[in-house]
């Protein structure tokens, strides 16, 4: 689950914060909205928890192009509360905008204007999926370390490198084989790059602290280069008869004159990508925030009289350890339906038709 650590906090602060929020806070209305986006938008920080009112926060590099040329700062360098223009200022004319079409990224101000530089970041996405391709190879080369020690009539290896011996059969047997079809050993190393990518990526975020936490695959720029690859894979592999279908399809004459179908079938070519962009960041980035709403319960109805309190957080706390096993489970199958649909489509491409 997305930012389960300050799902903990909240529930573990609950009790001592509720009668300050019953007293306190009886006008103030609170935006779920704004602290589910807050939860699992991307930053240039990446907080851990808060120590009474001091955040533990850990600091990344910013790097931007900006009209002055190259910068390269600490986040820490940039005011952690914004100004009356909702700007966190910082060195060089550049800021953090938190509101506007650019809020969240950082801004150069020219002129009382904002420009965005080019920006090329260390930020909280980012830093998570270095890690995760740290702990992908780590989980790679370790069995492969074992392979290279014994030989193929030895044993078969158990523990850690059984079950990643496993992992990769069923992948290979169950989805890239029959999808693929007859020469698929070609595709193996990408389908199986994309599967244990996305499945570390999102098991990394169920992690409720550091190095963990990180909405990789939640991150539509994420999965919109893992669709772009399939895509460009895709094209490339496509024989004769998969192009002869889009634009000289076996249907009436009248229908190629008027090039309905071919035009069906051209726009057919994006929105096959396209739907995998969006399935797997519209599934991972719902799934965190739901979790995230279901803690807010708790704070709903702080005000409320202590028998609805206590009944409506517990039906929270429950549900939000049913919605962290149920991640668990997404983790699998949101890696295997994106291996999965690659596979066919890449197979759809190279498919012979049965009478040559």
């Amino acid at each position: 689950m997305k930012y389960f650590r300050q799902m903990l906090c909240l529930v573990l602060l609950l009790w001592t914060a509720a009668p300050a929020l019953a007293e306190e806070g009886k006008e103030e209305k609170l935006d779920i909205s704004h602290i589910v986006l807050e939860h699992i938008k991307d930053s240039y920080e990446w907080h851990v928890t808060d120590i009474g009112d001091k955040p533990i926060v850990i600091h990344l590099p910013v790097i931007v192009n900006s009209s002055t040329g190259w910068h390269v700062y600490c986040s820490s360098s940039f005011e952690h509360h914004p100004d009356a223009n909702g700007y966190r200022m910082g060195p060089d004319n550049l800021a953090i905008a938190t509101q506007g079409p650019n809020a969240g990224k950082v801004v150069e101000l020219v002129g009382g204007e904002e420009k965005r530089p080019f920006d090329i970041s260390i930020t909280k996405t980012v830093a998570t999926m270095f890690i995760s391709v740290i702990v992908l190879l780590l989980c790679i080369l370790i069995p492969a370390r074992w392979y290279r020690k014994h030989k193929a009539s030895d044993k078969a290896p158990g523990g850690f490198t059984g079950f990643i011996e496993m992992l990769v059969m069923y992948v290979v047997d169950e989805i890239i084989k029959p999808g693929v079809g007859k020469g698929y050993e070609k595709y193996c190393p990408y389908l199986l790059t994309c599967f244990f990518f996305i499945f570390t990526c999102n098991v990394m975020g169920l992690i409720p602290f550091p190095p963990g936490g990180g909405n990789v695959t939640g991150n539509i720029a994420v999965t919109f280069f893992l669709a772009l690859c399939t895509f460009i894979i895709v094209q490339f592999s496509g024989n004769k008869h998969y192009w002869k279908d889009i634009f000289w399809p076996d249907v009436p004459l009248a229908l190629k004159a008027f090039p309905l179908i071919p035009a069906i079938e051209f726009v057919g070519i994006f929105t096959k990508p396209f739907a995998l962009m969006i399935r797997l960041f519209a599934n991972i980035m719902a799934g965190h925030a739901i979790a995230i709403s279901l803690v807010c319960i708790i704070f709903l109805v702080s005000t409320k009289a202590m028998g609805v309190f206590l009944g409506m957080s517990a039906v929270s706390i429950i549900m939000s350890v049913f919605m962290s096993t149920l991640e668990v489970l997404v983790c699998f199958i949101q890696a295997m339906v994106f291996t999965m649909l690659s596979a066919i489509f890449i197979g759809l491409a190279r498919h012979e038709p049965e009478h040559e």
